[in-house]
């Protein structure tokens, strides 16, 4: 969607209200209740708060003044007309504009990209292929160039290639990678071969087999060894190997529309095992009987996992 949505300004500017309340912290039951009939009310209502959650989502990492004071800016009129001009506009257009200075990764314009929830698959000739996963975008151009916008990417390159992210570019032949933007770093994990890493502003550096790392503005990790859920996703699958619960739900939460929020009390719990990804539902309801949880439903869109009492 890169033009204007089809829904009002009154609804749009209700729709930042509800959006900049619920951010400020758990709503009251009151406020609960009258968000649901403002919600239910009209299809108009639902496709502005959709939409307001898919732009929201989208600010993450991107470095513009308009994104900076839609997502930094206090409860304030500020950053609500920031939200409303990005929702009015439709988030395509406005983080366009608000990025044009900057380097040029336009998610909603991408070559390829793939919804919340879901995996694509794209071959690239000569037996090389590119998945992405949820809520991933990608640019491919000539000469074996693909630009990484959002989200993550698993790369097996039968040639030379080259991934583009926001902090640098990697370059490989003959490898199988793994690469997730995240807004503040870059990750890769190397399953064959070996790839050059070149981050903005520095010397190259070689990652090799069976090794991690992570890298952005404040320099380059030191190269980690796989761990369980590297790639897992490519196959469906969330691997957690003793991973903290509130890390898990951030996972989990990716793959699903909405908020999936974890309560402070229950964050530190430790989880293990393999979950399908196509079933988010199924893995709440697994939670319920491995640990001491609950699963909390305000609606499809706002779930909590807290303390069971």
């Amino acid at each position: 969607m890169n033009g204007a949505p089809d829904f009002s300004a009154q609804v749009a500017e209700r729709a930042v209200h509800w959006l900049m309340e619920m951010q400020q912290g758990p709503l009251s039951p009151r406020q609960q209740h009258a968000w649901q009939q403002w919600h239910d009310a009209h299809s108009e209502h639902q496709r502005a708060w959709e939409h307001i959650q898919r732009v929201n989502q989208r600010l993450r990492g991107v470095s513009s003044p308009l994104a900076h004071a839609a997502l930094n800016a206090p409860k304030s009129a500020s950053r609500r007309q920031a939200l409303k001009l990005l929702l009015i506009l439709g988030a395509g257009s406005a983080v366009t504009w608000g990025m044009r200075e900057h380097i040029p990764l336009t998610p909603l314009l991408a070559d390829y990209r793939s919804p919340v929830g879901q995996r694509r698959k794209i071959p690239l000739g000569n037996g090389s292929q590119l998945q992405l996963n949820t809520a991933s975008a990608v640019d491919v151009r000539e000469g074996g160039l693909i630009r990484l916008l959002e989200g993550e990417l698993l790369l097996s390159a039968a040639q030379a290639f080259r991934v583009q992210t926001a902090q640098g570019v990697l370059s490989t032949q003959d490898a199988r990678l793994n690469v997730r933007q995240f807004a503040d770093r870059t990750q890769v994990a190397v399953f064959e071969g070996r790839v050059e890493l070149t981050p903005e502003g520095r010397a190259p550096t070689l990652l090799q087999t069976a090794r991690q790392l992570s890298f952005g503005p404040r320099g380059i990790g030191n190269p980690q060894p796989l761990d369980a859920n590297s790639g897992a996703w490519a196959d469906g699958m969330l691997v957690a190997a003793h991973m903290r619960l509130g890390d898990f739900l951030d996972e989990l939460g990716r793959y699903r529309r909405g908020q999936l929020n974890c309560a402070a009390e229950v964050a530190d719990l430790l989880i293990s095992g393999t979950y399908p990804l196509d079933d988010s539902e199924r893995i709440l309801q697994l939670l319920e009987i491995s640990l001491p949880v609950k699963v909390k439903r305000f609606t499809r869109y706002w779930v909590t996992v807290e303390a069971r009492v």
